[in-house]
């Protein structure tokens, strides 16, 4: 088996290259944007006042007409003397004093109402940016009471997107119903909201009674269902978007069906997408490459993935890193550190903290300490940042080469370790023997108030079972829930089984087993089978080597674990059948294989 990633590395990389690569969320406000600069601005000036306003008399709030005045800012009152109110407003709202900005409403004539609109506008802008529910719904209140002023279509848009951006859907949702006019854009507000909450149910009925769709109506339709865990859905709107040939490919609507292929593990859908893209000329876009390379790496081709890494003309250091983290997170520390080497010696872009994130993974994962070394010292002549996450990947990188003495030198010089680092250097005492330490960290942990995760707790886990703490890894195990409110991962199951059949208590690590609620996997079984080897527990071996062919039948160790069993027992015959089950399946024991450094670099050498 290959080695696996840090688990808690390998989440910090995920959180870093989704938010990078193919973070929906950050598309969809991408395109909201989009939305705002281009759809509204060219429908401004005609529909500002051209529609009748909806009532909304059960649920708008009642006008106030707070006391007028303005801190500290003789520039604003400068402003409202010289009736400069639009100005004034502005200026409020950049300040992030909304309130102050609402006040001048009471100061402009009710006869002018033409001097409204504007400022309206950019109330509402302010609130949707601030997410300012309540001033949103002052503005719109005051909209409406206006008796000289008929709000147009423009503002009620606006008024619909504050209350998406602030998880008011139902407000959102009365107000559209109640508009005498709806245009693209007002279905495309509310569709991306219930996109948002994941109401795809809603969210479909309103497109599907659009009599035109733009671009945006169908990335956000895509993406939507993408988010929420309906890729095959989602491939198939896109699919008759193609179909009914209603608008040519932008980079966002490829960057939605490209996540979805990714989703689904759909490599063939999407390579048929990306000679599309090729033909269209999307593909030097830096949102297409990185949502083309995410979905490769996630369909389990990392090879195609550097092919279009490699047909970027300008690499920024966003590009460099993202390819990095995929390839550490395909288990190809060798390829991740030759391809940082590469970035370093081009010099076109400086490495950031979560290139070192990726680097330092690399270098754990071949347990490269003169590597790590290096890239360290880099990182301090760099000027890091000694609390950023980088500096947790050192800790991690040490303690995997089995240094935990300068792991935990780095550990006690962060002021405030967060969570992940607190992590690592428990997982890294744990796996350095150094239990009880790991231990005492975990209740430290505690004693500060700080919350574990499921990754912290596997390292707990796996202290006690190096430490033979049968008790109080089941006291760990059973507070994982009871206590802290987090579910049990097949990760827990693992190490309490792992804990409990060390100690030979089998009953008890079978009464596990036969009660998880998720399918059970290699690493259970595999505990399994070793341990039966120390305790001769021949019958539960069985089990647990048949458990092991079936996930992986082609892994040499389980017919050799199994044999040495039999062979521990004596029982040559049963020796003799799992040798010939081998031959009959084509199994070949591979040799084992570590890093070392030498003077002239790493060599591998085989056992």
């Amino acid at each position: 088996m290959g080695k696996k990633n840090p688990p808690h590395f390998s989440r910090l990389l995920s959180i870093y290259l989704n938010s990078i690569v193919s973070n929906e969320k950050t598309l969809l406000s991408s395109l909201s944007s989009s939305l705002t600069t281009t759809q509204t601005n060219s429908i401004f000036s005609e529909t500002f006042a051209s529609a009748p306003s909806p009532s909304l008399s059960s649920s708008s709030p009642s006008p106030s007409s707070p006391p007028i005045f303005f801190r500290d800012n003789g520039l604003i009152n400068r402003m409202c003397r010289e009736k400069r109110f639009k100005e004034a407003v502005d200026h409020l709202c950049q300040q992030k004093r909304l309130r102050e900005a609402i006040n001048i409403l009471n100061l402009i004539d009710p006869s002018n109402p033409h001097q409204f609109a504007p400022i309206y506008a950019s109330l509402l802008q302010a609130c949707a940016q601030q997410r300012a529910l309540d001033e949103g719904k002052t503005v719109h209140s005051h909209m409406l009471s206006s008796p000289s002023f008929e709000p147009g279509l423009f503002l009620f848009n606006r008024l619909l997107d504050v209350y998406i951006k602030c998880n008011s859907l139902n407000q959102a949702r009365q107000l559209f119903d109640e508009m005498t006019q709806k245009d693209i854009c007002s279905y495309n507000t509310l569709i991306a909201g219930y996109c948002k909450v994941g109401d795809l149910c809603n969210a479909k009925k309103l497109f599907d009674e659009m009599d035109q769709r733009d671009n945006f109506s169908w990335s956000s339709i895509i993406s939507g269902y993408v988010r929420h865990g309906s890729p095959n859905e989602a491939l198939s709107i896109f699919r008759e978007m193609k179909q009914n040939n209603e608008l040519g490919l932008n980079k966002f609507t490829a960057s939605s069906a490209l996540a979805a292929c990714a989703a689904s593990s759909s490599p063939n859908q999407g390579r048929e997408l990306h000679a599309h893209i090729t033909r269209t000329g999307l593909e030097s876009d830096a949102i297409v490459w990185s949502a083309l390379s995410d979905m490769y790496a996630k369909c389990g081709s990392i090879t195609e993935a550097r092919y279009v890494f490699d047909r970027i003309l300008e690499r920024d250091t966003v590009a460099w890193t993202t390819m990095i983290g995929r390839y550490v997170q395909a288990g190809q520390a060798s390829e991740a550190l030759q391809l940082f080497y590469e970035m370093v010696k081009q010099g076109d872009s400086k490495p950031n903290e979560f290139t070192f994130v990726g680097v330092l993974s690399a270098c754990a994962m071949k347990a490269a300490e003169k590597l790590g070394r290096e890239v360290h010292g880099y990182m301090v002549r760099a000027g890091f940042d000694p609390s950023g996450s980088s500096v947790s990947a050192l800790v991690d990188m040490y303690a995997k080469c089995g240094n935990i003495k300068s792991a935990e030198n780095i550990f006690q010089s962060i002021p405030n370790p967060d969570l992940i680092t607190w992590t690592a250097i428990i997982s890294g005492s744990a796996k350095n023997g150094r239990d009880l330490e790991a231990l005492q960290y975990f209740e430290t942990l505690l004693n500060l108030g700080k919350k574990p995760d499921h990754v912290t707790f596997v390292g707990v886990l796996t202290a006690c079972t190096h430490a033979g703490l049968v008790e109080k890894g089941l006291e760990i195990f059973v507070s994982i829930k009871g206590k802290h409110g987090l579910e049990h991962t097949s990760e827990h199951y693992a190490c309490i089984v792992d804990l409990l059949s060390k100690a030979g208590r089998f009953r008890e690590a079978m009464a596990i087993v036969d009660t998880m609620p998720m399918k059970h996997n290699k690493f259970l079984w595999a505990s399994l089978l070793g341990a039966c080897r120390t305790h001769g527990n021949l019958e539960l071996a069985r089990k647990a080597a048949e458990a092991l062919f079936e996930i992986e039948p082609e892994n040499g160790a389980t017919y050799v674990t199994l044999g040495n069993i039999y062979a521990d027992a004596g029982m040559w015959e049963e020796v003799e059948r799992v040798r010939r089950l081998m031959e009959d399946r084509g199994i070949v024991k591979k040799p084992g294989s570590s890093w070392i450094e030498r003077e002239e670099g790493e060599v591998m050498v085989e056992s």
